[in-house]
């Protein structure tokens, strides 16, 4: 009886013991995610501000050059750094309409840019209006990265991580949205605001900046219809908890007005919550982000390819064809392009990001395919496709043609793309369809991590 005495509190040490160790690896695995959520975003805006500083030093050197072969070479470069800023800044857990102006700036930077570079190309000098808009364009991108520097001084002050700055309280997302990067870069917002509006001619005018989406639809959503697109969208058996963001001031300006909400699965820690963006008008899912951490590698990028084509039909999206990608952090990013005719349309371009451990879909970004995407009328080549082949390098080993439609200001062109090899590297050569033009030359980098094209 005296040995049994012992039985009952040996059980119950043992549970004890059991239960801390248990309670422990819970939670390290979540200040293990919390750590890879918090370099997530740190590192997409130090990303940014990188790419702000390079957009500030290519205005500055243009400013100074007297050369239009430099000057093409700068503004190249000035307008893919602030694609790429914008990018990054998108990525930030804030809502869209809390970066619009800043996002604008970006756009009317790259814009401009491009403006002046087909201006060079032309045989065209800098005019002394251009310069000036220039020099306002290199005043607010200084300013702007001297606000991107300060805040970067304050993340680092301030010791920030997600756990301190997702906030604890219950139902306070909200609040926890603008400790996360919201209030410093809604200050950052209001003096982006301040910046002057340039004025030029040519397809990068302000109202081809501010052009209405095209592939929406008319029908205005209310907030609790935008919440049933994004349950489904996610699948609403899954999910345990939605809390919608506020709007912002600013929501009408951004390029496509949406409803954003954090969306928190069943079983699911709060600080993985995913986020999504739906239409004002007509209710189409813009963008979702899902922040979980990608520890291990189990599938292969052919596998997340399927995954993601799988993924686009499910959803609606039909004849859709993927092009390029990009391997990173234990994901697997697509591009799909929408294809009519037998044409492949580039404008409307929908991003796919898949989980390499289990195939989830944890990114998907809609946005460019909803402003531009509509029934065309593609208009029969005047060049055939030999004709065409005498507008390429004699040299140009050529692997493929096909009929291409791309984006060019605010014009869409039909041309014939040839992808090829030049002294054992990979371009992409694009002829105008109907004038036989050398529109546009690219050049393919594959590696382990995918296919991009500069």
């Amino acid at each position: 009886m005296r040995d049994k005495r012992w039985i009952l509190p040996t059980i119950l040490s043992i549970a004890l013991v059991v239960s801390i160790v248990w309670g422990y690896n819970q939670l390290t695995d979540k200040r293990q995610l919390q750590t890879n959520l918090t370099n997530d975003y740190q590192r997409l805006f130090y990303d940014a501000k990188k790419h702000v500083e390079n957009v500030q030093v290519s205005l500055s050197k243009a400013l100074v050059s007297e050369s239009r072969e430099q000057n093409v070479l700068l503004l190249s470069q000035i307008m893919n750094e602030a694609y790429s800023a914008q990018d990054k800044l998108s990525q930030l857990p804030v809502t869209h309409s809390e970066i619009a102006k800043t996002e604008k700036f970006l756009t009317q930077v790259a814009d401009y840019s491009f403006s002046l570079m087909q201006s060079h190309l032309d045989g065209e000098e800098l005019t002394s209006k251009q310069r000036e808009a220039l020099f306002k364009l290199q005043e607010g991108s200084a300013n702007f990265n001297g606000e991107l520097s300060a805040l970067h001084d304050k993340i680092l002050e301030q010791n920030f991580t997600v756990e301190n700055t997702k906030g604890r309280q219950k139902n306070k997302l909200e609040e926890a949205n603008k400790k996360m990067f919201a209030t410093s870069l809604g200050s950052i917002e209001k003096q982006m605001g301040k910046a002057p509006e340039l004025i030029y001619d040519g397809p990068f005018s302000d109202q081809e900046l501010n052009k209405k989406p095209v592939g929406l639809g008319n029908k205005k959503f209310t907030q609790s219809e935008a919440e049933k697109v994004a349950r489904d969208f996610l699948g609403n058996k899954k999910i345990d908890k939605v809390t919608p963001f506020e709007k912002g001031q600013d929501i009408s300006t951004a390029r496509i007005p949406s409803y954003t909400f954090s969306i928190l699965p069943k079983n699911t820690p709060k600080e993985m919550a995913i986020y999504i963006g739906v239409s004002e008008a007509g209710g189409k899912v813009v963008w979702m982000a899902n922040p979980r951490g990608v520890s291990n590698v189990n599938i292969s990028a052919k596998q997340a390819e399927e995954r993601a084509a799988k993924f686009l039909k499910e959803k609606g999206y039909q004849d859709m064809e993927p092009n390029y990608s990009l391997k990173y952090d234990g994901t697997m990013l697509f591009n799909f392009a929408y294809k009519q005719d037998e044409v492949t349309i580039y404008p409307d371009l929908v991003k796919v990001k898949v989980a390499l451990d289990n195939g989830e879909i944890v990114g998907f970004d809609s946005s460019t395919y909803l402003m531009n995407h509509k029934d065309r009328n593609i208009e029969k080549p005047s060049l055939t496709k030999e004709e065409a082949r005498k507008k390429v390098r004699v040299d140009f080993d050529i692997n493929s043609i096909r009929l291409a439609m791309i984006p060019k200001g605010s014009k869409e062109l039909l041309c014939y793309e040839f992808k090829g090899k030049y002294k054992d590297s990979d371009f992409i050569i694009y002829i105008n369809a109907m004038s036989g033009k050398e529109e546009q030359i690219l050049q393919i980098i594959k590696d382990e991590n995918g296919t991009l094209t500069f």
